[in-house]
């Protein structure tokens, strides 16, 4: 038994970081793999025949279901003919979705008549990256204790999808009519998968919730995936479907181990965050502290073009300063969930009668102008980008058409190599990490190129 000599997983993620994430897990196990930051086309894929997987990034996390119905078909379209046994609609490791705005269930809809399958699986749980589903309900941790999703300390308090249900299948329900089953975590320890799986199909699940708590059920889930796959499958879930079938290739001697990891440093840095996570607030904290300069960005001056523009160009202005002192920027627009730019930045929306939507998009969209301003002016060859949503706008900005991963630094955290047709900006070093991810001296190990070990710029 071997895998297929093509390409073995296509996918789309709904926002940036999470879709390098996937880029990553399949890299950096010894599976090339090409993260398109826009629709391919035949040409393109055509140049990557020997990669093993091929995705797009976008936006959908933050868009409407008008936006889905007007921009998803024609994505799926390009993944269709690529003929990966697996096609994944790649979702946030918190779920992140609601009926209004990302929603997964207006996605699969969308998705299911084109890229098809018998079943569906929905794999949300990630225990590389401490994501966890027992009975249909998803836990994270948050510096080693565990939360229910609806109790967690940042998803539950999210600005734009409060998670208020960790039930996968009830928060799922509320977004679409496909009957949801479970293979729970029982099933899988006990041998039962595959039975458990054809009673649910059998019972009318189209999409079925596989749980993952440790290993071993997430080898047992990739297996079940895999072999009843079919002539070919659409799955959902974070990157916790890569981790799945890649432990399962491994452990049926499918794939060898991953190759060993590498690191590089930087001589010089530059970084941006849109994120609102108090993980992410903790990064920035640690990284004034160990030597980068912290330059805020007044994000509520984005309902005023002229107002944004002098903001931007004052960011600017600093960073460049920064730079030539021999320091790192990092432009933020928030310190985490409690910064009171966040309430700010509400009101400013409100008054402006702009949607929130179309706000965060112009602000992820200047963050990326920062730093090309910064990457063309300052001679900076490596960026860190922070927030899920701020990637995919950031780079938009900046002209970036594509990433391939080269170090890894942590789970859902590593360094790419962009690729543009702008000259100065092809072949520079991105790190992209969504708001809840990295250990807290990210923006170190970034500058690094390494894992910190000692607590500090080395």
């Amino acid at each position: 038994m071997s895998l297929p000599a093509d390409h073995l997983v296509a996918f789309y993620g709904d926002d940036f970081t999470g879709s390098a994430a996937v880029m990553e897990v399949l890299t950096f196990a010894g599976l090339p793999t090409v993260l398109f930051l826009g629709p391919p086309t035949g040409e393109d894929i055509g140049r990557f025949a020997g990669y093993r997987g091929i995705g797009v990034a976008g936006l959908a996390r933050s868009r409407s279901p008008s936006w889905m119905e007007e921009h998803l078909p024609a994505i799926f379209g390009t993944l269709e003919p690529i003929g990966a046994p697996i096609t994944h609609y790649k979702v946030c490791s918190t779920f992140d979705s609601a009926p209004h705005v990302g929603s997964i269930g207006k996605a699969i809809d969308l998705a299911a008549p084109i890229l098809g399958g018998a079943w569906h699986p929905l794999l949300v749980a990630a225990p590389p990256i401490h994501r966890y589903q027992a009975f249909g309900n998803l836990f994270a941790t948050v510096e080693g204790v565990g939360y229910r999703l609806d109790r967690h300390p940042a998803v539950s308090r999210h600005p734009t999808t409060p998670m208020d249900e960790a039930d996968v299948r009830l928060h799922l329900a509320r977004q679409t009519d496909r009957s949801i089953g479970l293979v729970d975590f029982l099933s899988l320890a006990s041998g039962d998968s595959d039975d458990a799986l054809r009673r649910e199909v059998s019972g009318g699940a189209e999409i079925v919730a596989i749980d993952v708590l440790d290993e071993d059920s997430l080898a047992e889930a990739g297996r079940l995936i895999w072999e009843n796959r079919g002539e070919r499958l659409l799955a959902i879930g974070s990157q916790g479907v890569e981790y799945a079938l890649i432990a399962h290739w491994r452990k049926a001697g499918l794939i060898g181990e991953a190759p060993p990891p590498r690191s590089a440093g930087a001589e010089r840095i530059a970084a941006v965050s849109g994120s609102c996570s108090p993980v992410t607030g903790r990064q920035i904290e640690w990284a004034e502290i160990n030597g980068f300069a912290g330059i805020r960005l007044e994000a509520e001056a984005a309902v005023d073009e002229t107002r944004w523009r002098a903001a931007i160009d004052r960011a600017v202005e600093q960073a460049l300063t920064v730079l030539h002192k021999g320091a790192a920027p990092l432009v933020f627009t928030a310190r985490g969930a409690d910064d009171a730019a966040i309430p700010a930045l509400k009101q400013a929306v409100l008054r402006s009668g702009e949607t929130e939507e179309d706000i965060n998009a112009r602000i992820g969209h200047g963050l990326g102008t920062i730093l090309k301003a910064v990457v063309t002016s300052g001679d900076v060859r490596r960026i860190a980008i922070a927030g899920g949503d701020t990637s995919g706008h950031a780079l938009a900005g900046m002209g970036v058409d594509a990433l391939e991963a080269e170090v890894e630094l942590a789970p859902a955290c590593a360094i790419s190599r962009g690729r543009s047709g702008e000259p100065a900006l092809d072949g520079i070093e991105i790190a992209l990490k969504g708001g809840q991810m990295g250990p807290v001296d990210f923006f170190g190990m970034v500058e690094n190129g390494r894992p910190l070990h000692m607590g500090g710029r080395q």
